[in-house]
Formats: structure tokens, sequence, C-alpha cells
């Protein structure tokens, strides 16, 4: 653990709709969603109407008539990303990307250089502002944890310290979703105990903790509750899993369309997994009904594998199972993530193939693709279809 606070956690502001109205002064100080049918994003002033993002539109606009919709435009949104990277690692060698609007920085050993790390966050939030144009919100602390919560507290566009002997003060009267991985099942089950905020779980055994939430949660986050995080600034750190989602509104949806979209979306993160030279052993199926309460299924392969025809066939076998239930509840947002990720180098060679007439297309989609570009070839029954929205993401690590 750090002596001193010396970890800063820098986080764009409403980052989507902060772009669009540097763009566009005409939308400074006005509400801005930014999607359509759903928001993927909201300004500070529609925010502060009640829009929030994946909220449908029509619901949205319910709250805030006099917001502007505008189409999102994602790749304004990463070349952003890149010159406030740029800015980061002008800054100190030692970044951390989360997404593309956060990072973690390690700047202890700027003292001598350029100053205390409040002067280095100062000047930080100084240049964002003046060669991106973007406000950041930036917390410092101790720990990656306590950083990225003060910067949370700090929103919009502010900057907080968290000096070592002031930890305990800042920390335990916050409510435990606070808590880095803390969501809102998680937050039920202790509110049921009786624990409301930090404070309150610190003062519960471990054990106890582990017997409310599982051991792995409960040991987690107690340990947090704690202010126990000795996890430094990974430079090097590649990325555990990848995801792609889309958000669907509230009208019903048929078997075949939810068939579209998942296959849109394996297209996507196949390419994705190849591009990074990396092979994934677990599917992970993602699902928020219509009455907004969230669901997971998951199947792993028994060889780690970045084939289209493999991915989607263990994608459909989860939808499949479970579109009973949004038969009966409802779907607005569908969503695949990719794990337990690993080399590509890594998978055993030879591996048998179900050369069947499916698999064999994917396998021939995947080689041209992968040679021409994702654009360069494409499912006849995507033609004239909806491709939705393809998130940025930070690039991996060589």
């Amino acid at each position: 653990m750090r002596d001193e606070a010396t970890v800063l956690h820098a986080d764009l502001d409403a980052f989507y709709a902060s772009v669009e109205q540097r763009d566009a002064p005409a939308l400074r100080g006005r509400p801005v969603i930014v999607g359509g049918g759903v928001v993927l994003a909201a300004s500070y002033e529609a925010k502060a109407r009640g829009v929030r993002t994946a909220m449908g539109g029509r619901q949205a606009l319910q709250l805030c008539p006099d917001a502007v919709v505008v189409p999102p435009r994602m790749d304004a949104y990463s070349q952003a990303s890149r010159d406030v990277f740029a800015v980061f690692r002008d800054t100190t060698p030692l970044v951390e990307g989360l997404s593309i609007d956060e990072a973690f920085l390690e700047v202890g050993g700027l003292r001598r250089i350029v100053g205390t790390p409040e002067q280095v966050a100062v000047r930080l939030r100084e240049r964002v502002r003046a060669e991106v144009g973007l406000a950041i919100s930036v917390g410092v602390a101790r720990t990656k944890f306590l950083a990225k919560v003060a910067s949370a507290v700090s929103k919009p566009d502010g900057l907080l310290v968290v000096e070592p002997d002031r930890e305990e003060e800042f920390l335990l009267p916050l409510p435990v979703e606070r808590l880095w991985g803390v969501g809102a099942v998680t937050a039920e089950k202790l509110h049921r105990h009786g624990v409301h905020t930090v404070g309150q779980l610190a003062e519960l055994e471990a054990a106890t903790a582990e017997r409310m939430l599982g051991k792995a949660t409960g040991a987690h986050v107690h340990a947090l509750a704690r202010l126990r995080d000795p996890r430094p600034v990974d430079t090097t750190r590649r990325r555990r899993s990848i995801g792609s989602q889309r958000a669907l509104g509230s009208r019903p949806r048929s078997a075949g369309e939810l068939d579209l979209i998942l296959t849109q979306i394996i297209d996507r993160l196949g390419s994705r997994l190849r591009d990074g030279d990396r092979v994934c052993r677990t599917v992970v199926l993602r699902l928020r009904f219509g009455d907004f309460a969230k669901a997971t299924r998951s199947r792993t392969v028994g060889v780690p594998t970045d084939r289209t025809s493999i991915l989607l066939t263990v994608a459909r076998l989860l939808l499949t199972a479970a579109l009973p239930e949004i038969t009966e509840r409802g779907i607005t947002l569908l969503g695949i993530s990719l794990s337990q990720l690993d080399r590509a180098e890594n998978i055993p060679p030879e591996l048998p193939i179900d050369w069947d007439e499916g698999q064999g297309l994917d396998t021939v989609l995947d080689a041209v693709r992968d040679r021409f570009g994702s654009s360069s070839v494409g499912r006849a029954t995507q033609l004239g279809r909806d491709p939705g929205w393809s998130t940025p993401v930070l690039p991996e690590h060589e």
C-alpha cells in the first residue's frame, strides 16, 4: 500500500454528449440526448431532468421534451479519446486505461519534476480542457479504488484529493453502492441486513460479509470498505473480456430479430478477437428484461476459440434457452461478452472442425474480413438492416 495519495483517476464528464456540445456550440448549456430509439448518452442538463443511459427515447423526451436529440458519431468519440489519452501519456508513462473515457495514472514519481499529485491533477485538467475541449473530473488518492470514488464524487468537472489521514472520514459515510463491485443486486442483499453505508459494512467481520454475499464478492467489498486495495497502476493489463450490446427500446422483438442482432454482435466480437490475436473460452449472454431486471447466461467451450461459427452456435444456444422468459417479460437490451481470453498462439494445433454448411460459410467470412476488412463482405440476412452502434473501445496492448 502506498504512503501518500499518488494515484489519479481521470474520468471525462458525460463523454459522448460533451463531444457533441464541444463540436456544436449551439448545444452548450442545453439538454442533449445522443441516440434515437434508445438513449446512448445524456448531457448533465438532460440528466438533471431524469434522463438516463439506456432509457427509451420516448420516455426520455417525455421527461425532457426540449432535449436536442443527435445521432451518435462514434468516429468523433474515438478521436476525442485518442486525444485525451495522448495528454495522459504525456503527463506520465504509468497510465492504465479502463475505458475510452477513463484511466488511472500513477504520478508519485513526478514530484521533483512537476510538483505534487494535486498540482499534476490541476495541470492535467487544464490541458484536457485547452487541448481537447472537454471537461474531466479527477480523483486523487492512495489507492485506485479511492481515487475512482473521489472522481465520481467530484463530478461534474471537479477535482477531489483524499489524503491518507482523511480516508475514513471520506469513505465511511458513503452509501455501499459507491463500492467498486456493488451493483443493484449486491446492494439489495446488504440493505436487507441493515447495511446501507460503507462504514456499516466495515464494522462487520469479513466472514459475516462473505456469508451475506458469497465468499468472493463478500471478501472483495469488505476489503474495500476497510480501505485495503494494494493493486498498482498496471500499464500492461490486457483486457480480461470484450463485449458489445444493443439497447432495444421497449417494443416486442421476434426470435428472428433477436437472432439477427445476436449475429451482428458476434460478427463484431469475432473480428475484435482476431484483430487482437486473442481467443476466448466463455460466452456470456446479457439480458435486460422489460421490467429492467438483468440476467446473464454463460457457457464455456472446451478449447479456446476465435471462430465465429463456434461463438455464434454457443450464443444461439444461450438465447434459445432464454426465449421463453424473454417472451413473457419482454426485452430491452441484448449483449454478449467473451471472457477467459488468451493469446491466439495458445490454441492447440489441428483442432477438429465439424464442416457443416453453416460453419464453412462462417469460416470463409472470417477469412475474407480478416484480409480485406470487416465491411468487405456481409451476410445476406443483414442487407438493409440496422447494424446498430459499435461502441469505441481502448486498443489492446501489444
